[in-house]
């Protein structure tokens, strides 16, 4: 049993529009990925690359939205009691037919984030790879899903809405044609 349910759209939706508004006004860019690249320069990646020589000074605004995200994340998990997750039937039969047999239990499936997983050499592969390529293909797209999707298309960027369409079809050719091949190996 919940808490609380998640907020509907309606309510979520306006007050991302806000932020983004507000943001825009201010001259701010916002985006995940602009905090790791931050962060990196805090720590002196500076000294082994120019892409992380910047005045991170001027970006510690956007520190405080990383730490308000992990807060918010820390609260939820504590308002929220586990429990299943509401999925469509179709969807959740899809996931066990391709071998997911937790499907809509958790958030996160066992086979790739539950203990057994960290002793798979593949799953940890599939992990170290995704990772690597998502790391990569946030540096060549220059932002990461939430500032190109988020930031990106509020301002009329016409390279964000390349790269969201480019992010869409990619999840739609691992999720039908990579996923499906792969997880009966785990």
């Amino acid at each position: 049993m919940q808490i609380f349910d998640p907020w509907p759209w309606y309510v979520t939706g306006p007050i991302i529009a806000f932020v983004m508004a507000a943001l825009l006004l201010l001259g701010r860019r916002f985006g995940i990925s602009s905090n790791l690249r931050t962060m990196c320069s805090i720590a002196g990646a500076g000294k082994l690359s120019d892409y992380f020589r910047f005045n991170w000074k001027a970006q510690t605004w956007n520190l405080v939205f990383v730490g308000g995200t992990i807060a918010g994340g820390a609260i939820a998990r504590f308002l929220m009691q586990p429990g299943p997750v509401v999925l469509n039937p179709n969807t959740a039969l899809a996931l066990r037919e391709m071998g997911i047999e937790d499907a809509g239990s958790s958030f996160a499936p066992a086979l790739f984030f539950g203990p057994e997983a960290w002793n798979h050499p593949l799953a940890l592969l599939t992990l170290l790879a995704g990772g690597m390529l998502v790391g990569f293909g946030t540096r060549w797209a220059n932002g990461c899903t939430s500032g190109h999707a988020i930031s990106g298309l509020s301002s009329l960027q016409w390279p964000s809405l390349i790269a969201v369409v480019g992010f869409f079809i990619g999840g739609l050719m691992v999720s039908h044609l990579i996923l499906p091949g792969l997880i009966p190996l785990l």
